[in-house]
C-alpha cells in the first residue's frame, strides 16, 4: 500500500493465483498488481453503503481461485479442426476449457459476475491464433464454405459483450502472434500494423521510431483509452473507440487512414488518401462494424510528433455543474484550438475524486471554503494541452483565462498529475472492491450542449433509484457541439441477472433522454436491443443491407451483435416500456 491506513484496513486480496483459474480471466491487467482505495475513500464508501469494518473482514464473493472447468461439448468435426491446424499450425489451435473460456467474456461486470459464479456459456468450440493476414483470409474462406461462426478477440476489454461466442464456432485470438508492424511511412506520417497490436506496443514502437525505423524524430499515436494497456488497435477501430486525449488528436475514426478486412465475400481494402469525394467513405462504413462484416487484418493510422515536453497542465474548480458546462462550451467554441485532455466532473464525481487523488488531505480543502465553494455542488475541471510549444502554451493560457472568467479556482497542474498517475490503473480497484461485493461499472453516451443537463439529470435519476448507489459523471471527448457524458456507477451486486436488469435500465434511460447509445464503447450484444430504436428503422436498414452484402450467411460475430439477428420482440424502442428478458 502506498498510502497506509491509520485505522482498520481490509485484507485486500493480493496473493498468487493459478494462471488457469477463473480469476486469471476476470482480473484486470497484470496478475501481480492491485489497487486499493485510500483510507479517506474507504471510509466514504462505508458511509454511503451503510456498512462497517465488520463487512470487510471476510470476502463476500468467490475469489475465482479454482481452475477453469466446464462441460460444453465441441461441435466442430475432427476434419474441420484438422483444417484449422493445417492453416495455423498444430499448436495454434486449442480446444481446452481454459483457452475456450479465456476469449469468451469481456470486462463488463455482467461478465465478471458470471465468472465469479462459475456461469460458463457461449464459448467457442476452438481458439485459433493466426500469424498472418493470409492465414486469416484462409480461415474466413473455409468458415464460409462450412458455415462456421467466426468471432474475434483483441485485447479483451469489451464492456458490451462484443466478443461473446453466442453460436460456438471459432474465436481468433489476435494477441499472441498477429501484432506486428507492417510498414512505417515518415513522409506520409503513417504506420500500418496488424490488428492485434496492443496499445503499449504501438506507442513504444512510435516513441522509439528513430531507433526502430531510422526516423528523423519520435512519434505518438495520440490514442489513449483507459483500457490502453489491455486493448488492441483492431478493437479500437471496430468499436469506433476514443482515447482520453481525443479532443486534440481525435477519436480513432479520425486517426484511421486505411483498413483491410477478410470477409466472407473476399478481401476488402480501403485506400490511403487523406480525403476524397468518391462516394460514401468505405473507411467510415467499415469502422464500428464490430466483426459483423469481416475480420479486420491491417490498419493504417495517422501518427503525430511526440513532444511531451510541450504539455501544459492545469485544473480548476467551478462552483456548480451549470457553470462548468458553460465554461467548457466557451473553451471549445472560442476557436483558439482544442485542449488534449478535457475532463469536467459533476458534483458527485468531484467529491469522490477529491478523496481518490488525495486533495482532501491537503490545505486546498480550506481554500474551497474561503472561496464559497461547497462540496456536493462544486465541479472539477482538469486537462492539458499538446502540440507545438507556442501553440500549447498559448492554448493553455487562453483556457485558463476563460476558466477564471467563469469563476474557476485554479488548482494548478498538481491535480492533473494525480489523475495521470491513475488514468490507466484505476480499473484495478474494481477487482479489489468486488471481492467484498461492491461493483463498479461504466456507461457513456454523446450529448449536445443543448440537451446535456436533461440527459445528465434523467440518467442520474435512474441510476440513483437503486438505494445506496454512487453515480459519478464527467464530460470528456469534448466538441464545439457537445460532449461525451461518462457514468461510473458503484453499488452492491452479487447476482449477474440483478446487475443486467439495472444495466438495461440505464441504457433505457439513455435512449429515452435523447442521447446516443454509445460514444466510444461500441454496441456489442449488450446494447444491441436499443440500436434500431435509437437510429431509426430506415437508417438501421442501411446497416442491415451492408451486413447482407458482406456476410450473407451470417457467420461473422452472430448472435445479436449490433442487433442484426435479434428477433423483433427483443428490440427496445423509445415508446415502449422496458420488459426485461
Amino acid at each position: 500500500m502506498s498510502h497506509p491506513y491509520k485505522d482498520f484496513e481490509p485484507k485486500w486480496f493480493n496473493e498468487k493465483f493459478s494462471d488457469k483459474s477463473y480469476r486469471s480471466i476476470f482480473k484486470w491487467g497484470d496478475p501481480d498488481e492491485i489497487k486499493a482505495p485510500r483510507e479517506s475513500l474507504y471510509k466514504m464508501l462505508k458511509d454511503i453503503f451503510h456498512i462497517t469494518d465488520e463487512d470487510f473482514k471476510n470476502y463476500s464473493e468467490d475469489l475465482g481461485l479454482d481452475d477453469v472447468s466446464f462441460d460444453i461439448p465441441i461441435k466442430l468435426t475432427e476434419a474441420q479442426i484438422c483444417k484449422f491446424k493445417e492453416i495455423c499450425g498444430e499448436e495454434f489451435v486449442r480446444t481446452d476449457d481454459y483457452s475456450r473460456l479465456s476469449v469468451a467474456y469481456g470486462k463488463t461486470m455482467y461478465d465478471i459476475l458470471r465468472l465469479r459464479n462459475k456461469i460458463v456459456e457461449n464459448v467457442p468450440d476452438a481458439v485459433l491464433y493466426p500469424d498472418s493476414k493470409e492465414q486469416i483470409e484462409a480461415i474466413v474462406a473455409f468458415c464460409q464454405e462450412e458455415k462456421i461462426p467466426v468471432y474475434v478477440y483483441g485485447g479483451g476489454s469489451s464492456v458490451t459483450r462484443g466478443v461473446e461466442c453466442m453460436k460456438g464456432g471459432i474465436s481468433l485470438d489476435m494477441r499472441l502472434r498477429f501484432n506486428k508492424v507492417v510498414s512505417f511511412n515518415e513522409i506520409d506520417q503513417t504506420i500500418t500494423v496488424e490488428a492485434g497490436m496492443s496499445g503499449p506496443k504501438l506507442e513504444e514502437t512510435l516513441n522509439n521510431a528513430i531507433k526502430e525505423f531510422g526516423a528523423a524524430r519520435a512519434y505518438t499515436c495520440g490514442h489513449f483509452p483507459q483500457s490502453f494497456e489491455y486493448s488492441s488497435v483492431g478493437g479500437w477501430v471496430v468499436t469506433r473507440g476514443a482515447g482520453q486525449n481525443s479532443t486534440y488528436y481525435g477519436c480513432i475514426s479520425d486517426i484511421v487512414v486505411s483498413q483491410e478486412y477478410a470477409t466472407p465475400i473476399g478481401n476488402v481494402k480501403s485506400d490511403t488518401y487523406p480525403r476524397k469525394a468518391c462516394g460514401p467513405d468505405l473507411n467510415q462504413i467499415m469502422m464500428g462494424s464490430e466483426g459483423t462484416f469481416g475480420v479486420l487484418t491491417h490498419v493504417t493510422l495517422k501518427i503525430f510528433r511526440y513532444m511531451p515536453e510541450t504539455i501544459q497542465r492545469y485544473s480548476f474548480m467551478f462552483k456548480d455543474w451549470e457553470t462548468a458546462q458553460a465554461a467548457a462550451r466557451e473553451i471549445m467554441q472560442s476557436e483558439a484550438g482544442y485542449p488534449s485532455v478535457f475532463r469536467v466532473s459533476d458534483p458527485e464525481e468531484t467529491g469522490i475524486m477529491l478523496h481518490l487523488y488525495g486533495v482532501m488531505d491537503t490545505p486546498l480543502k480550506h481554500l474551497f471554503k474561503m472561496r464559497g465553494m461547497e462540496v456536493g455542488k462544486m465541479c472539477l475541471f482538469l486537462g492539458f494541452t499538446n502540440g507545438e510549444k507556442g501553440f500549447s502554451k498559448n492554448l493553455a493560457r487562453h483556457t485558463k483565462k476563460i476558466a477564471k472568467r467563469f469563476g474557476g479556482l485554479s488548482l494548478t497542474g498538481i491535480v492533473t498529475k494525480g489523475w495521470e498517475k491513475g488514468r490507466f490503473n484505476d480499473p484495478y480497484m474494481r477487482d479489489t472492491m468486488q471481492d467484498f461485493g461492491i461493483v463498479t461499472d461504466t456507461m457513456e453516451c454523446t450529448v449536445n450542449w443543448s440537451n446535456m443537463s436533461r440527459v445528465h439529470a434523467e440518467v442520474r435519476e435512474y441510476c440513483k433509484s437503486r438505494p445506496d448507489t454512487i453515480c459519478m459523471t464527467h464530460m470528456s471527448h469534448v466538441y464545439p457541439q457537445g460532449a461525451n457524458l461518462y457514468w461510473i456507477f458503484i453499488s452492491r451486486f452479487t447476482d449477474p441477472e440483478d446487475f443486467r436488469r439495472y444495466h438495461a435500465g440505464i441504457l433505457n434511460a439513455i435512449q429515452k433522454s435523447g442521447a446516443s447509445m454509445s460514444h466510444h464503447h461500441g454496441i456489442g450484444k449488450m446494447f444491441a436491443p436499443w440500436l434500431e430504436g435509437s437510429l431509426g428503422k430506415n437508417e438501421y436498414d442501411v446497416i442491415r443491407a451492408l451486413k447482407n452484402h458482406f456476410d450473407p450467411d451470417n457467420i461473422m460475430n452472430p448472435g445479436g451483435t449490433l442487433g442484426l439477428d435479434l428477433p423483433e420482440e427483443a428490440k427496445i424502442a423509445k415508446d415502449r416500456p422496458l420488459v426485461f428478458k
